[in-house]
């Protein structure tokens, strides 16, 4: 208390004079119109910029929340979506799913080896195993490869040993996306037979032949395109979707039936 009234002692005169000049503003802006319209209209501004630079700061920090809540209805919609086929109620039957979505983030990506791999932090524990399909909002990622109990590796689809299933869309003319290891933005799609009409910029999307992705996810456009050397297929080069150096957020893919359409397939190539 005691350094207050000394605080106050010791700058009375400037004190008083802040006070005085506080009363004839106020005075001031209360006599004129003219200067009370002035002074409200910078009050308006001041506060509105306050209220604005804080609705900023607010919104930032509230980033990571709303982006979670967009990947779960993003999840909702692509369950639709991949199961469409099986039943037209927005209630999802569990009994008639074909496919069912994890959501996840990646940790670790690698876009510039013969062998490329992303780390995403979701495993065993989600229900998350080898052989799963791995896309983004834009597109197909790769495929899970190993995992433990938190975390899983995918092999990206920039690897040499990547080979996928893909279509042009919109036809019944399939082939095998594969990588020839020279662009991180461009894979290649072959055997398509030479007496399918072609046309850059034409859409790519996985075709549906495998146990592992969906029918119509989106992959990348036609680039170029020739006859290869036999000249009885295409060698298509196709532009991918996904920027592949920069994954953040993925989804991955379950085949609930996958495990019984490989025992069948296994039993059905027995000698």
């Amino acid at each position: 208390m005691q350094q207050i009234i000394n605080f106050i002692i010791r700058y009375k005169n400037l004190l008083l004079y802040i006070f005085l000049m506080i009363v004839c503003l106020a005075f001031t802006v209360q006599s004129h119109s003219y200067h009370q319209s002035a002074f409200f209209n910078s009050s308006n501004w001041l506060t509105g910029t306050i209220f604005e630079t804080s609705n900023t700061i607010t919104t930032y920090f509230g980033l990571k929340t709303e982006n979670q809540k967009l990947m779960e209805e993003n999840k909702r919609l692509r369950h639709l979506l991949f199961n469409k086929d099986e039943t037209d109620s927005i209630a999802l039957d569990s009994t008639l799913r074909t496919y069912t979505i994890t959501t996840g983030r990646v940790i670790k990506n690698s876009f510039a080896d013969p062998r490329n791999y992303i780390t995403i932090d979701k495993g065993e524990k989600d229900s998350v195993y080898s052989d799963m399909g791995v896309i983004t909002s834009k597109g197909i990622l790769g495929i899970v490869e190993n995992t433990s109990n938190n975390f899983a590796t995918v092999q990206s689809i920039l690897n040499e040993k990547s080979n996928i299933n893909a279509k042009i869309k919109n036809t019944d003319n399939f082939g095998s996306l594969v990588w020839n290891m020279e662009r991180y933005d461009v894979v290649q799609l072959v055997d398509i037979p030479r007496l399918v009409k072609l046309t850059v910029g034409d859409t790519i999307v996985t075709g549906g032949m495998s146990s592992i992705f969906p029918e119509g996810v989106p992959v990348g456009t036609i680039r170029k395109f020739d006859l290869n050397s036999s000249n009885s297929f295409y060698s298509i080069d196709v532009a991918l979707f996904n920027d592949m150096t920069n994954i953040k957020n993925v989804y991955i893919v379950n085949n609930e039936f996958r495990d019984e359409i490989q025992e069948l397939e296994n039993k059905t190539s027995e000698p």
